[in-house]
């Protein structure tokens, strides 16, 4: 594992934003949902993620997740995500989200 230093943490944004709409990706190369999410200051950016697995397009609005909102928009297939949306592997690679055990302000940074 390479160790950063705290300057490099504190360039990654990891923000948190609430879905506001989820949508199927049929295109996508393995299972994913489109999210639409609400980042506050920072707008509202749109992504993909895996996250079939544990959950239903419905229960995922509303609820709040951690994102990287400052790495570049990322061509996947016609889709532009704008934010990579965070989370992590179960015992069988399926993901599960980053998220915030209380309701925060949208935008809100990990510190």
């Amino acid at each position: 594992m390479e160790e950063i230093t705290w300057n490099d943490f504190e360039k990654v944004e990891l923000r948190v934003g609430t879905i506001l709409e989820a949508f199927d990706f049929p295109e996508a190369r393995k299972p994913a949902f489109k999210v639409k999410v609400d980042f506050g200051e920072f707008g509202i950016k749109m992504s993909s993620a895996q996250i079939t697995k544990h959950y239903t397009k419905e229960e995922l609005v509303g609820r709040q997740l951690v994102g990287v909102i400052n790495f570049p928009k990322k061509q996947i297939g016609k889709f532009m995500s704008e934010f990579l949306v965070t989370g992590f592997a179960d015992e069988n690679g399926d993901i599960v989200l980053a998220s915030v055990a209380s309701k925060v302000p949208n935008g809100s940074k990990l510190i």
